[in-house]
């Protein structure tokens, strides 16, 4: 095909194993080539490479070197795979998962990777899911709540440990040489565009779901910093930025140094980053309000746009122009869904699931999708709680877990599998609950990301769960798909792009023509086995019964003690 007159721009996603660019057709949405990176040292929860010393429980670390391979790697191939010259890339847009955030000396140089540092686990970037700072969290939220701070309500009255200031406050209280060396603490999202653009940014969605940050009021003040520990006092000024940039954005131009290493033209528009769930509702078509796109993969983001600020139970944030200008974007979450799944299919499978699935050519996961499938809501007499990694919302407590409740000698795997499916169903359906008791009306759901794409059961029993329709969308990239729509944004009318993120996915983003509808036999019978979930998810969820939280303390014990947790 002859693309020699069209204009495209460049979306990278980074995700928690690997980052991938895709190059997309401004005028069409097409996505004319994808390339995926797998990050060399991807999640790091054991110990840091090259070291033999084990990390601490519920610590999870990435190395900023395999942001930097992932650009180096996917926007050459791209350009490549779609023959497409560089001149016709109008910009690059940049998502990210969050809070996954890094120290790094002035000029942007990352603290792990300097010699006097690399052996430190607080100099490596902490990954959206390292919950070890959940005591520091705990004590946020206590400090807060003395004070009658005020943005605890914008953020469903808890500050999460996978956000910005608990991990910071980790940094300085285990490992205060690292906080003292320094000079910034960043979102990760923002040190990719400081090093394609050379200059610093902070963008409005991190900084406003991750950070505290309001439009209106900005951060929280010194006070409450220093009520927290003395020395946090100036974090935002000393280690930080006040200057926040909106979403869609330019954040500066292409550097002549990346533009070589990418192939690209020195001087191209550089949006503002994103976080990679926000990122992916425009791609979604979703540009109105009473529609809650989930963006499915590892974890789920659950994101509802509203006219109006009113306070939901363990709702992530809610944050004026946070997704899209002129709403209030509202974020809630489960912090492992697609994780659950693989867990079980590596952990819990008997190898005789393996034979079958290899025999007949399909993943173990296809196999026990095919055998869930034939089980009616209720059958397998199994209730689970999807808290794996800890629960998100709308208790927001990564202290959590799961359990699965009923099982006998004749359980068999396919029904494990399918009650954790309904599981995360009767998750989000607390969510949709949560969000319509305080007024915000959910009528549609729109999905994207891996989960989607693969697991047709899963959709369905999400359908039969909730009572309504799910759409789905086209891209298979919802992420880096939303990223170059942004970046057409950045470019703007004059540079070949669009003038607003409304005008973009008007003409780039898409739906698949499948809806998955509610059976209304099926969601009859999950409705008392609804009720079901909801008393054992207020029961361990609510303090009736911590014992949770006691087995892992344990645990913790006898981890840092190397023996029995009585000791």
């Amino acid at each position: 095909m002859d693309r020699s007159g069209g204009r495209y721009t460049i979306g990278i996603d980074f995700g928690t194993l690997s980052g991938r660019a895709v190059l997309v057709e401004v005028a069409t949405g097409e996505e004319v080539a994808t390339a995926v990176y797998e990050y060399a040292n991807g999640v790091i929860d054991e110990r840091l490479p090259g070291s033999d010393i084990p990390l601490p429980p519920d610590t999870a670390l990435q190395d900023p070197a395999d942001y930097l391979r992932t650009l180096e790697e996917t926007v050459p191939r791209v350009l490549e795979l779609g023959q497409v010259a560089p001149e016709q890339v109008i910009g690059i847009g940049v998502d990210f998962t969050a809070c996954t955030m890094l120290p790094t000396k002035a000029d942007g140089t990352p603290l792990c990777f300097l010699e006097a540092y690399r052996s430190n686990p607080h100099s490596w970037v902490k990954l959206w899911k390292h919950h070890a700072a959940q005591p520091h969290a705990n004590r946020l939220n206590a400090v807060a709540r003395e004070r009658g701070e005020r943005f605890l309500a914008r953020y469903g009255g808890k500050i999460s440990s996978e956000w910005f200031f608990p991990k910071a406050w980790q940094i300085l209280d285990e490992a205060p040489e690292v906080y003292e060396a320094a000079d910034r603490l960043l979102e990760a999202a923002d040190w990719v565009i400081w090093q394609l653009t050379g200059v610093e940014t902070r963008n409005a969605c991190t900084a406003g779901y991750k950070a505290i940050w309001s439009k209106r009021e900005g951060f929280p003040d010194g006070e409450f910093f220093a009520a927290l520990d003395p020395r946090l006092a100036g974090i935002v000024d000393e280690k930080m930025s006040r200057s926040i940039l909106p979403q869609g954005a330019r954040a500066g131009g292409l550097t002549q140094v990346w533009a070589e290493k990418l192939g690209l033209r020195p001087g191209i528009a550089v949006a503002v980053a994103n976080v990679d769930a926000h990122v992916a509702v425009p791609a979604c078509t979703v540009v109105s309000p009473n529609k809650m796109v989930m963006v499915m993969g590892t974890s789920i983001c659950h994101l509802v746009l509203g006219k109006e600020q009113v306070e939901v139970e363990g709702m992530c944030g809610v944050v004026e122009d946070g997704i899209l200008p002129g709403y209030y974007g509202y974020e809630a979450g489960q912090a492992a869904v697609g994780d659950i799944f693989g867990w079980f299919v590596e952990q819990g499978v008997p190898e005789g699931y393996g034979e079958e699935a290899r025999r007949r050519g399909i993943s173990v996961h296809e196999l026990l999708e095919e055998k869930a499938a034939r089980l009616q809501p209720g059958e397998s007499g199994l209730l689970a709680l999807d808290w794996w990694n800890g629960n998100r919302s709308v208790l927001v407590d990564a202290d959590l877990a799961g359990m699965v409740l009923g099982m006998t000698l004749s359980t068999t795997p396919e029904e494990i599998y399918r009650a954790l499916i309904e599981a995360t169903a009767f998750g989000t359906r607390v969510i949709i609950d949560t969000f319509e008791a305080r007024g915000i009306a959910i009528e549609e759901l729109y999905a994207c990301g891996g989960l989607p794409e693969r697991n047709r059961l899963l959709m369905q029993i999400y359908a039969d769960v909730t009572q309504r329709p799910i759409r789905v969308a086209r891209s298979s990239q919802t992420p880096a798909l939303g990223s170059a729509m942004f970046a057409a944004v950045a470019a703007g009318p004059e540079g070949g792009g669009y003038a607003s993120i409304v005008d973009a996915a008007a003409r780039m983003a898409g739906l698949k023509e499948e809806v998955y509808r509610p059976d209304p036999e099926a969601s009859a019978f999950y409705e008392p086995l609804y009720r079901e979930y909801v008393l054992l998810h207020d029961y361990f969820g609510r303090g009736a019964n911590d014992v949770m939280k006691r087995l892992k303390e344990m645990r913790a014990r006898w981890r840092s003690a190397g023996g029995p947790a009585c000791r």
